[in-house]
Parts: structure tokens; sequence; C-alpha cells
């Protein structure tokens, strides 16, 4: 007998499996008391330590040969930092009728964080594009983040009653807790970079740990608050289906509009991959700094929406990967399916 195998063109995050098996634990034994307390203190300095690799392992040189290409890094930027936003605005008259009120605040929390790295990296190298451009495409979008995201959390979301009462020192707390860890990152890559080259795997799975409890804290603190009442299959399903069509229309959007920019076969695929995605890794502790006992439901549509461009996104590069290209045309090899770390971005 054959033995089943999953698709490779229909791929699950095994990450995914964990972040719900995590999901699982905090709905059957929440942290309560002195319990919450010591998690949630662990989830901070997780966090701060998260965001001190990510510092420590990103290449200034690299960085700065990137800037370069500034055309295409600025389009990623206004397809992650505008368009993404603008199309979370217009959903907001799917409510109530597809999402409830917390479901689209986590919808629009969703459209605010940065783009990925890794997965962009993966399968921009997948697709034979432009992958030393989606190296510094991601990492700059993540380092835009820190201070971009709470900003527009802030003004988007500052006065929804489900934002956990952000407020003006939400943004003061995320830049001492994630911009501050990852600038002391940057000055010490000096002493620990190589350090942290030869480490990658094993650090990897201390960024993945860091995560879990990140995410373990957030959901016990939702269970514990009962708001968990206020999903249904139901509103599930339409929250599925209005991220998908969101991802479409982001994926068309990066693709068509980088073809009318004037970009070529290898910058557009960077833009589509870079552009049209969203971090998991950095949408996580962000929501547990800014949204508190809501960061639950906040993130539950960033956790779906991650699985599902995983899966659209390998069928996409897999296509492209078969597409004729131009020998005249390549990318720097150095950067050749390089990953910059191994968190699940």
């Amino acid at each position: 007998m054959k033995r089943l195998t999953w698709p490779s063109r229909m791929p699950v995050d095994p990450y995914i499996l964990l972040l719900l098996g995590t999901v699982g634990i905090a709905a059957l034994f929440p942290a309560r008391g002195t319990g919450a307390d010591v998690a949630s203190g662990a989830a901070t300095a997780a966090i701060a330590f998260l965001f001190f690799l990510y510092g420590a392992r990103l290449s200034t040189r690299e960085a700065l040969d990137g800037l370069r290409h500034w055309r295409l890094h600025v389009t990623v930027l206004v397809c992650t930092f505008v368009v993404f936003p603008l199309l979370g605005l217009a959903a907001r008259g799917l409510v109530p009728v597809f999402l409830t009120e917390p479901l689209y605040q986590g919808l629009l929390f969703l459209t605010l964080v940065p783009s990925t790295i890794q997965s962009s990296i993966a399968f921009t190298s997948m697709a034979r594009g432009n992958v030393p451009a989606a190296i510094c495409a991601g990492s700059f979008s993540s380092l835009v983040g820190i201070v971009v995201t709470p900003l527009l959390v802030a003004a988007l979301l500052g006065g929804s009653g489900g934002s956990g009462g952000f407020s003006a020192g939400s943004v003061v707390e995320i830049v001492l807790q994630l911009l501050v860890p990852f600038v002391a990152g940057q000055v010490a890559r000096r002493w620990i970079g190589a350090f942290v080259a030869r480490h990658r795997k094993v650090l990897g799975l201390v960024d993945r740990g860091s995560i879990l409890l990140v995410v373990y804290t957030a959901f016990s603190e939702g269970m514990v608050q009962g708001i968990w009442q206020q999903v249904s299959p139901v509103r599930l399903g339409g929250l599925l289906a209005v991220e998908a069509v969101l991802l479409a229309v982001m994926l068309a959007l990066t693709w068509y509009g980088a073809k009318a920019l004037r970009f070529g076969r290898e910058d557009r695929i960077a833009i589509q991959f870079a552009g049209s995605k969203k971090s998991l890794a950095s949408g996580l502790p962000m929501a547990s700094v800014l949204f508190g006992a809501h960061a639950s439901l906040a993130v539950l549509p960033l956790m779906l929406f991650h699985q599902m461009q995983l899966m659209v996104c390998a069928v996409i590069a897999k296509r492209r990967s078969r597409d004729p290209v131009d020998p005249h045309v390549g990318t720097d090899a150095r950067y050749g399916g390089a990953v910059t770390d191994n968190v699940p971005s």
C-alpha cells in the first residue's frame, strides 16, 4: 500500500499545529492568579529577547545594499501599511452580517502588522524571483512596523472598546519592549553576530518557544475573561471567507500593480510575496502588548490568515518557477534560498 502524504502544493505549517495545540492547552488549563502573573512576566521577557535576536540577525550591510532598490521597498511598504489598512477599513461594512465587532477589530489589526521575512524569501527563491530584494523588503517592513503598527493601532483602534484600553502609553510600552531590544541586538551584533549565525537552528527553537508562550498567555487571559463566548462556527466561517477575498485582492494588486509600475519579473515576484503577506512572528508579540486580555481574539484572524497565505503562495510560487526566465537577468547568487531567521513569519 502507498503511504498517504499531504500534497506539497497545499502545505500545513507544523508550527500552526503547535500554535493550535497551545490554544487548546490554554482553553483547558488557563493560567490564573499567581500563575497568570508568572506567565505574563515570562512572556514579556520572551518578547524582548525575541526582538533582541531579530536585531542581532539583521545584517546592516545587506540592509544598506538593499537601499539601492528603493522603489521596490517603497512599493512593498505602501502595500503593507497603506493598501492593506484601507482594505481593512473597507471591511467595516461587513459588520455585523459577516463579522462581529471583536473579529473585525482582529481583522483590522491583521492589516496593520508588518510583512513576513522567512516565508517571503522562501517563496521568492522557489519562484526564481529577486531574493536579495525579498530579504531587504521583509527586514525593512519588520523594522518599520515596530513603530508604525502601534501608531496605526492607536489611530484606527484606539477609540474602540475592544482594544483593551489602548492608549498613547501603549506606544511607549511597545517601543521599550520591542524597539529598544531590537536596537540593542543591532549594537551587540558586532560581538555576537557570528555566534547567532552558528546557532541559528537552536535559537530558532527559542524564538518559536517564546511565541508559544505569548500565545498561551494571551489565550489564557481570553478564557478567564470569557471572551471566547463571542465566537461561533458561523462567524469563523465568515471570517475565513473575508480573509480569502482579502488575500486574493492583495495578490492581484501586488502582481498587476508592480507590472503597471514597470518592474521586471523577478522584482514583481518579490513584491507579490512580500507585499501580500503578514507576519505572525511580529504580530503575536505586538498584540500581547497592545491588547492585553483581548489579544486572543485580536490574533485569531492573523493565525488563520498566516496558514491561508502559506497554502496559496506555495501554489503560486510553484507555478511561477515554471515561467520562462531571461538567462541574462538574474539575482545575486549569494542570497539564493537564504533565510534570515527561523521564526514562522
